[in-house]
């Protein structure tokens, strides 16, 4: 019971503060793994071993390092003599700290407000706007995008994002505490910035990509059935079956597939990153997504948080009445 309270609490933050504007500790993260990748990162000097070694071994340790500050100091709190020398006090501590690490942890506010700031323009024909606000939120070109392709590109970012800023901070936070929701949030941050398969990153990027892959891997996959059981769950789970096998993410083709499907819209389709124009299978059923669908999409994820949040309590009080 006490993992739901702490997720409760930490959702109600996430939803009365959204994330903060300044000082936020992602930002320091980032700015040290900039820093790494500058010292580590020899692309045109390196060989394919050296550069996936060096990019593993600076994954590693950007992940794993403050994950075990966190379980040392977790655990301490709640074992060890401390200067407070007051155990309740101790424990009060602990708590708190998990609740605001894992409030920070999680940006499903943040995902929200970004994907509104685009669907606001763009329902009022206002494409200038709308590609600079589209551009916040995804790697792929938007100077030239459509209404259809701005739209497109945002409900995929909310679904796909869902999974990285709710179900798999949540998964891993129920499995091991805010250590493990920091070693998924601080691996799906370097992903995101050198998970690209250009020159640059290719190779030193390996090690980050293969990472947040496996930390994934199961989140994803429970989120798309919670959006598949949310929406259109037959032509969802259809989708999820026979299109997510197709694109080129493991994680990202389930959530994307299912969630479209769930919709009952059509995503995908070709797209351009870095000049070039990327195949990609179309994914979902139905019509082609609309401006309206935005915001359908974050209500979606929103209800599947609120199923996972009824699934944990229903779990926790069958639990505590076997016991």
């Amino acid at each position: 019971m006490v993992t739901f309270s702490f997720i409760c609490i930490a959702l109600l933050l996430d939803q009365l503060l959204g994330e903060p504007r300044r000082y936020h500790p992602l930002i320091g993260f980032g700015n040290l793994a900039i820093f790494l990748e500058k010292r580590l990162n020899r692309f045109q000097a390196d060989s394919t071993l050296i550069a996936r070694s060096k990019g593993l071994l600076a994954v590693l340790s950007l992940t794993l390092l403050p994950a075990c500050l966190a379980y040392l100091l977790i655990g301490y709190l709640l074992t060890g003599d401390t200067l407070f020398n007051n155990q309740g006090l101790e424990t009060l501590f602990a708590a708190l700290i998990q609740i605001v690490g894992l409030y920070l942890c999680i940006g499903r506010k943040s995902l929200m407000e970004h994907a509104r700031a685009i669907a606001i323009p763009l329902s009022a024909s206002d494409l200038p706007s709308a590609r600079q606000k589209v551009a916040m939120i995804v790697s792929r070109d938007t100077r030239k995008m459509s209404s259809n392709e701005i739209t497109r590109a945002t409900t995929e970012s909310v679904l796909e994002n869902a999974n990285d800023a709710c179900f798999a901070t949540l998964f891993w936070f129920i499995v091991g505490g805010l250590p493990a929701a920091l070693l998924h949030r601080f691996s799906n941050t370097l992903d995101a910035m050198w998970g690209y398969k250009t020159e640059q990153y290719l190779q030193f990027g390996w090690g980050a990509a293969r990472l947040d892959d496996l930390l994934n891997w199961i989140p994803a996959r429970l989120g798309a059935l919670s959006l598949a059981l949310i929406g259109q769950t037959k032509i969802a789970l259809s989708c999820w079956r026979n299109q997510a096998k197709h694109y080129d993410s493991p994680n990202g083709g389930v959530i994307m597939a299912t969630g479209a499907g769930a919709l009952n819209i059509r995503l995908g389709g070709n797209a351009t990153y870095h000049g070039s124009i990327k195949q990609r299978p179309v994914l979902g059923n139905g019509r082609d997504a609309l401006p309206n669908d935005i915001e359908r999409s974050i209500s979606l994820v929103n209800q599947s948080v609120g199923l996972w949040l009824a699934l944990l309590f229903l779990t926790v009080l069958l639990f505590n009445m076997i016991l």
